[in-house]
């Protein structure tokens, strides 16, 4: 999680053209007022995002007006048709396609969602007409929650609605489907049966002249391992003169090892790197377990993997009911830095703004830079995808930790954010 933080030291410019609370004011007429005044070119980099996110929230105030509208269409053709709701709902989906000249599958899409938000999720709702939530967010959240009977979504909804705000859509889809694994384990257990009991494999031609392969419902566990097995692989073939990029030594490794190539008798087998709690394990509780890269699998998964893989190294750690780690170890030794290990327990994710890359998949990161005497101890040591350590290094940005242990990021234009450190 994160959180966009006020500092007093930060590269602001003041500009007579954006006022001081631009940040807090309410969509509406006067915010309207205000940002039809600004030229956004005359700016300071720092105010351009001000008002950058200004737009954003008015945007997200019109769309939850757009889908109030929508909703409203709807029932004046249920009027119109007497209360018959399939005659209503096909008139008001044909009067929407024809007004914004979407195709027809969009205009269903968007009056669906219309009225689940309407109807199904009013806070969620409630949130767009705010300018707190957009309606990316907005939708992510009634996706995951589809499945659920009303009470149990709204349930759910009420648990993430407020951090939700500050997560990227990715980190709401994970939370939602660990949520929507606690509240009923056991209809979880069958949606999971189910779609296991779907898997396929499909091969599709492309408008290119290409093809593409694809695995569907495929257990998770053994997905995520077979998928490090492939970045490993195509890690080993980056060698001097090599001009293929990740994405396509990735595909190349992935077309041998199927065909029976050279490749498929190299490199070690992936990592299965899945969280799980004592409780879960020994059977006293379902809550999920969490599996990096992908996000919660229901406790079956998390059982079946430690079960299976009882030779494989295992991490654990002692907390406190506060979440205060205590005590962790490793089941058995293997050639990993003590130092690595210890941040990578601390941290199971990139500490980039919305990042969820695997620790284990990410640079090990001085916090203070060792070009500038930063030491080398755990305490100066974060998992920084490559992506967010490139930022970090080339664009300019900073980022320290907090005594919680936080992760604290400035911008080169001077926003600050915060990313939370995650729960154990």
């Amino acid at each position: 999680m994160f959180e966009t933080l006020i500092d007093p030291t930060s590269q602001r410019v003041a500009s007579d053209a954006v006022p001081a609370d631009l940040d807090d004011m309410e969509p509406g007429l006067f915010l309207a007022a205000v940002l039809s005044s600004v030229a956004v070119d005359d700016l300071s980099g720092y105010d351009r995002v001000v008002v950058l996110r200004a737009h954003q929230k008015m945007i997200n105030h019109h769309q939850a007006r757009l889908y109030e509208a929508m909703a409203s269409v709807e029932d004046h053709c249920a009027d119109i048709f007497d209360g018959d709701a399939e005659i209503a709902y096909l008139s008001a989906s044909a009067e929407i396609r024809c007004a914004l000249n979407l195709t027809r599958r969009a205009a269903d899409r968007e009056l669906d969602l219309a009225q689940t938000l309407r109807q199904g999720l009013p806070k969620v709702w409630d949130a767009l007409v705010t300018g707190t939530l957009d309606v990316r967010r907005a939708r992510t959240i009634t996706d995951g929650t589809d499945h659920l009977s009303t009470d149990t979504a709204r349930a759910v909804v009420d648990q993430i609605l407020e951090p939700a705000a500050e997560w990227t859509t990715g980190q709401i889809a994970a939370r939602l489907r660990k949520l929507c694994i606690e509240v009923d384990p056991e209809e979880a257990k069958d949606r999971y049966q189910y779609a296991i009991d779907q898997r396929h494999i499909e091969m599709r031609p492309t408008e290119a002249g290409t093809a593409n392969i694809g695995g569907y419902d495929l257990p998770p566990d053994q997905a995520a391992r077979v998928m490090s097995r492939i970045n490993r692989i195509a890690e080993s073939l980056r060698v001097a003169g090599e001009t293929r990029t990740m994405d396509q030594l990735r595909a190349d490794v992935f077309l041998d090892l199927l065909d029976g190539g050279k490749l498929a008798k190299t490199g070690k087998r992936g990592i299965v790197d899945i969280h799980v709690d004592l409780e879960t394990l020994t059977r006293l509780s379902e809550h999920p377990g969490d599996l990096a890269g992908y996000g919660p699998v229901v406790a079956d998964i998390a059982r079946q993997v430690a079960e299976n893989r009882q030779r494989q190294q295992w991490r654990y750690q002692v907390t406190e009911q506060t979440g205060e780690i205590i005590d962790h170890g490793i089941t058995r030794r293997r050639p990993t830095a003590a130092q690595r290990r210890y941040v990578e327990i601390h941290n199971p994710r990139c500490v980039g703004i919305g990042c969820r890359a695997p620790a284990t998949a990410s640079d090990m990161d001085h916090t203070q830079p060792w070009a500038e005497n930063g030491p080398t101890k755990t305490t100066n040591l974060g998992p920084n995808c490559a992506h967010d350590h490139y930022v970090r290094h080339q664009a300019g940005w900073t980022y320290r930790r907090a005594a919680n242990g936080d992760h604290i990021w400035t911008t080169r234009l001077g926003h600050t954010y915060r990313k939370r450190k995650d729960p154990p």
